[in-house]
């Protein structure tokens, strides 16, 4: 029986690998229970927000990514409480970021976490551009966070498009470059910028209970709510009776890569602060993405057109209403 359950999953386009339970110097932990290797020719579309298929998750289980990053001190403090959890993430790294922080990039890989892409610079409109400059955002975004990694074969053939705003020229070209494009499943409301941590764990903890028990979790690493969401989150998630899951591309990847000494962090003494760099105008668009695409809880029902369509118009009024207002990512 489990011999035919695995050559099921592997037409399917997957595989699946259990992990040890056990979590060094914390007996409590939640943990990774196993891993589903994603084959992009076979699965090249995943969450249900928007396509009709989705990883392949049992009762009650959970995989966790993290857009927009990498950006310490925050993406140092997630990496902490993941580890002290033994959880395994999917990242979704933005260009510029990673190659402002190619520390950070190396960091998150040695720990065992996936690295995928989120464009060169997340651009507002990756549904209204031409097919030029998409190219240029895709491949840019990938060589940037490969460079940043010091290995190419350590940036998973896995891609997210900013703001979720697809079209069709847009999958059909990420389709070309064997990419599979992510979407997600549920999502926790962590860009707004009032947004508190408990705020973020009751609406992750109740959109995941209303859709099934399972579901890819999308969360970003660059806000401080999420940084001190997570701890909590992974306990209720346990709690509950939720198991970590973790999508890994397959083919051989390497064991790490190289780590580089991290930069200098600025501290005032209370919360870390970040020293300003030049991805600022990145972190300003990077704002007004989220509050376009998530102002409103995407309608699961309609998973092709109008989803799409209901996201740029918000986006459109959104950028209307935030445009001039400087919006800092180092704000905290």
């Amino acid at each position: 029986m489990r011999c035919a359950a695995v050559v099921f999953c592997c037409l399917l386009g997957f595989t699946t690998t259990g992990l040890a339970a056990s979590c060094p110097g914390n007996p409590n932990a939640i943990g990774t229970s196993r891993t589903i290797a994603v084959d992009p020719q076979a699965l090249p579309r995943i969450g249900s927000m928007q396509y009709r298929s989705t990883l392949p998750l049992n009762d009650h289980e959970v995989a966790i990514t993290f857009d927009d990053g990498p950006l310490p001190p925050y993406t140092n403090r997630i990496l902490e409480t993941l580890a002290s959890e033994c959880v395994k993430v999917t990242y979704f790294l933005v260009g510029r970021m990673a190659t402002a922080y190619p520390d950070a990039v190396r960091r998150i890989y040695n720990a065992g976490h996936v690295i995928g892409t989120h464009s060169q610079n997340h651009p507002l409109t990756f549904d209204q551009m031409a097919l030029p400059r998409i190219e240029r955002e895709v491949g840019a975004g990938i060589a940037s966070v490969q460079a940043a990694a010091g290995d190419p074969r350590a940036v998973a053939p896995f891609f997210r498009i900013p703001g979720l705003l697809r079209n069709g020229q847009v999958e059909s070209y990420l389709a070309s470059q064997s990419l599979a494009v992510w979407s997600a499943d549920e999502v926790a409301d962590d860009w707004y910028k009032h947004v508190t941590a408990q705020q973020i764990v009751r609406k992750a903890m109740s959109r995941i209970e209303a859709h099934e028990h399972r579901g890819v979790l999308l969360l970003h690493d660059i806000h401080p709510a999420t940084v001190m969401a997570l701890p909590t989150l992974l306990k209720e998630l346990k709690a509950k009776g939720y198991k970590i899951v973790q999508a890994v591309p397959t083919g051989e990847r390497p064991k790490s890569v190289p780590e580089t000494p991290a930069p200098a962090v600025a501290d005032g003494g209370g919360w870390p602060r970040v020293a300003k760099t030049s991805v600022s105008s990145a972190a300003r668009s990077e704002r007004a993405v989220k509050t376009a695409h998530h102002r409103k809880r995407l309608v699961r029902h309609d998973r092709d057109g109008d989803v799409t369509a209901s996201i740029a118009k918000k986006k459109r009024k959104t950028q209307t209403a935030e445009q001039g207002s400087g919006w800092n990512w180092f704000r905290r």
